[in-house]
């Protein structure tokens, strides 16, 4: 009975040995969860990635020139603005 309070003790006192134990049980499970999970991955074909490319590339001219647009009629507006103001005084 003493030294099974003896040992309960001791692994109360080192829950750290006890994490450390338990390490190759929980590396093992995650790399078991790791490959099922790889096991799921799909390579995209080379005209997925082309056309995705393109869709990208598109996209990315369609928001500059926005921006662009939206930049010069605000620009234009404020030294509209700044003139305006700096005539009446």
């Amino acid at each position: 009975m003493a030294k099974a309070i003896a040992v309960a003790n001791e692994t109360n006192q080192n829950p750290g040995i006890q994490r450390f134990k338990g390490t190759p049980a929980r590396l093992r499970s995650f790399l078991h969860d790791v490959r099922s999970e790889m096991r799921k991955v799909i390579t995209p074909t080379r005209d997925e990635v082309q056309t995705t490319t393109i869709v990208v590339i598109v996209t990315v001219f369609i928001f500059a020139a926005y921006f662009w647009l939206v930049d010069s009629i605000i620009g234009r507006g404020i030294e509209m603005l700044l003139k305006k103001l700096s005539t009446t005084h």
